[in-house]
């Protein structure tokens, strides 16, 4: 039998300017995420849809999932494989449809992660890791549109 992992956590609403949803433009797209000792994330919609620009949209935050996950697994990767991952930063682009009815879906997912490995690793491994890395990602095995990875491997002079 597979292991199970559960995952709880509150989202609370907190836009209601006093007259609830009384109206589409009543009512703020705030709120709250809250897992059990960790500090809240404020979110809100994106703005395209009334939302607050300076709080994470849930749009953001999947895509955010997508490439935390596969980072997690190529650190886990490398070090497994004697690779030394000294720095890794991931610009990932997430591409969602909006439908003419409203509703919507994601399209596409690129993850553009720009590692940095130890003098003398071997970037060929590295490189092939990252395919690795994707057929791990729970997030990504999760998901019915293409996560696509483009990674560049650039070695540590130091």
């Amino acid at each position: 039998m597979p292991k199970q992992h559960t995952y709880e956590l509150t989202v609370a609403w907190t836009g209601n300017r006093g007259s609830g949803t009384s109206a589409y433009d009543a009512y703020s797209r705030d709120h709250v995420v809250r897992v059990a000792g960790k500090a809240a994330i404020e979110a809100s919609s994106d703005p395209a849809f009334r939302g607050d620009p300076t709080r994470h949209n849930p749009e953001e935050l999947f895509v955010a999932s997508l490439s935390s996950c596969h980072m997690l697994w190529y650190l886990h990767l490398c070090a497994v494989n004697k690779i030394v991952v000294t720095g890794y930063v991931d610009g990932a682009i997430g591409i969602m449809q909006e439908d003419a009815n409203g509703s919507g879906r994601f399209a596409d997912v690129l993850l553009r992660p720009r590692v940095t490995i130890g003098a003398g690793g071997d970037t060929a491994l590295a490189t092939r890791l990252h395919e690795e890395a994707h057929r791990f990602c729970f997030i990504a095995n999760s998901v019915n549109f293409p996560v696509r990875c483009e990674p560049s491997i650039d070695v540590s002079t130091a």
